[in-house]
């Protein structure tokens, strides 16, 4: 933030002749403590300020940057949106800070996790992962940010085993639970929503325990935090996948951060604060009595690795510094800056929260800087793997890309190959409940589990399925039958009985046996014909009859047996 107010303060392009000013204040991750800071930069008060005293004075801010987290951010643009002071945060995500009715005046320079939340399930489902697992933070980030992926996860045929939270201040029985809910589930793929000091807290529990094997998926929070890969030293987290923010320079920014002298800067207590920890040494003027070692204010900082000369945070860094510019590039169109400002003109914290909603400029980097209606900008992400490098270093490697400002089929980029999996595997990891049910079955869904646990039954004869995962079997036609792998209707044969076989010898007899009846019984009635009974009974009709059924009995074995045969199929 000092780096881009300064560059703007130094610039005869930008706020020509206009000097922005700041203050700082820690909120230490607390929600009471950051209401109080609110408070005191809209009152113009320092932090010691009575809290009877009545908010009467004008704002002497413009726009709050900050904070870090979602659920102090929930806090502050309660309290700032009656005044229409902006409130831009570089890395609160949470859905629900979209609200523009909740919060009127809150922005951001990252993206909602609206998106971010589609985009994790979309990945889980990409490489088939339909049985997984959910930890989340019991806060705002966590518990909005994973709703929304458990919403999107169901309507895409994932289904989540098990949803924990907790929160970092827990006790370890709490979290004992969690990893005892983990050891007994089935799913092998855990996705979270944690915000990494949480995540750093779960770790140092799980080191007790051999939980290694799962497959982690991540959000922007941890998954290129490099504290969080020094400190998983069990592996636990080796192959994790998640959704990063896109990576970024700021020229100018890492001489600005290694260049700091305290004794000679215009912000000497901050940055002799920053300084005494950054050597872990006090000054001699410092108020504290603890003496670890004396600091001279010209030790070299290019020597020392640590959180605050991680140059791997500049997509967080970037995030600060476009927030800033877009208070100045505001700022500038409200006074009318051409080539001096109009420094009389009144500044209302309703026009500047407008300007800067409408705001669309490009920096110097080439990045366009903008919002949508909700005070989003566009939602794009790197995928990053977690991949072994040298002496134990986790790499940080950019295997895909997920944009939705793109259409539906095109939102996701990935290049599989190059993926490492959990315990250094090449190959995908396999989570799901129950196996895919080949062709020739249907699912039937087991009693009281989700719908991604399911037995495969056999279809019935007569009936096929030619997909997997097929809900039923359809009947064949009737003149057609289901083979033996019950996944093709094949058409009926029709077979002939042969005089040879039993069935047509069998036939055959009894059709030449009622033959000769018939004609012994006609030979019997022509020698009587002339006798009163015969005559009596119609001899001609008698006759007729009997002539007709002795035609007919080789007929009937000849018409029969085909149509028996059709009836009764023999299946090859």
């Amino acid at each position: 933030m000092l780096f881009a107010i300064e560059e703007i303060n130094n610039s005869s392009d930008l706020l020509p002749g206009v000097s922005l000013g700041y203050k700082i204040y820690d909120t230490c991750g607390s929600i009471a403590r950051s209401v109080r800071v609110a408070l005191s930069l809209v009152n113009s008060n320092e932090m010691v300020a009575s809290p009877a005293e009545k908010c009467t004075r004008p704002a002497q801010v413009q726009a709050i940057m900050g904070e870090t987290s979602s659920s102090p951010c929930t806090a502050i643009a309660t309290v700032m949106g009656p005044f229409h002071i902006p409130l831009i945060s570089h890395f609160a995500t949470c859905a629900c800070l979209s609200d523009k009715i909740k919060y009127p005046s809150f922005l951001r320079t990252i993206p909602s996790d609206y998106y971010q939340s589609r985009a994790l399930a979309h990945l889980v489902k990409h490489f088939g992962w339909t049985w997984v697992g959910a930890v989340r933070s019991n806060e705002d980030y966590g518990n909005n940010g994973m709703a929304t992926f458990i919403e999107t996860a169901q309507h895409l045929g994932i289904c989540v085993e098990y949803s924990v939270s907790f929160f970092r201040t827990d006790p370890s029985d709490k979290i004992q639970k969690i990893i005892d809910i983990i050891k007994a589930s089935t799913s092998k793929v855990i996705v979270t929503f944690l915000s990494h000091m949480d995540l750093d807290v779960l770790l140092h529990e799980l080191s007790g325990h051999n939980l290694t094997g799962y497959q982690w998926v991540g959000t922007e929070a941890w998954i290129f935090d490099s504290q969080t890969a020094e400190g998983d030293i069990n592996h636990i987290l080796d192959g994790a996948i998640g959704l990063s923010i896109p990576q970024a320079y700021v020229t100018g920014l890492r001489e600005f951060m290694l260049d700091v002298r305290p004794l000679n800067s215009s912000n000497a207590d901050l940055f002799t604060e920053f300084w005494e920890a950054l050597f872990s040494c006090k000054f001699r003027l410092s108020k504290s009595t603890e003496i670890l070692r004396e600091c001279t204010g010209e030790e070299d900082i290019n020597g020392v690795e640590n959180s605050f000369t991680d140059m791997s945070l500049m997509p967080i860094f970037n995030n600060v510094y476009k927030g800033v510019y877009a208070v100045a590039h505001a700022l500038h169109n409200i006074l009318g800056c051409n080539k001096t400002c109009d420094e009389n003109k009144q500044l209302d914290p309703f026009t500047i929260l407008q300007r800067i909603q409408r705001s669309n400029f490009t920096t110097k980097e080439g990045d366009r800087v903008f919002f949508n209606e909700n005070g989003d900008p566009a939602a794009k992400y790197e995928i990053i793997n977690w991949q072994p490098g040298e002496n134990g270093i986790v790499n940080f490697v950019t295997v895909g890309l997920y944009d939705a400002t793109l259409p539906a089929n095109e939102q996701m980029n990935l290049q599989n190959k190059s993926i490492v999996w959990t315990q250094n595997s090449l190959e995908v990891p396999v989570s799901v409940c129950s196996e895919t049910c080949p062709p020739g079955t249907r699912k039937v869904l087991q009693k009281g589990k989700p719908v991604c646990c399911y037995d495969c039954i056999s279809c019935a004869e007569g009936e096929i399925s030619n997909s997997t995962d097929a809900v039923t079997c359809v009947r064949c036609p009737p003149e057609s039958w289901s083979n033996d792998r019950r996944d093709v209707c094949i058409k009926k044969e029709a077979e002939f009985l042969s005089y040879g076989e039993i069935m047509g010898i069998l036939l055959t007899t009894a059709s030449l046996f009622g033959t000769c009846i018939t004609s012994f019984v006609a030979l019997i009635f022509y020698r009587h014909r002339k006798t009163p009974l015969v005559r009596a009974n119609n001899s001609e009709l008698s006759f007729l009859l009997l002539f007709s059924l002795t035609l007919d009995k080789p007929s009937l074995l000849v018409s029969a047996a085909p149509t028996f045969i059709s009836t009764t199929q023999v299946h090859s």
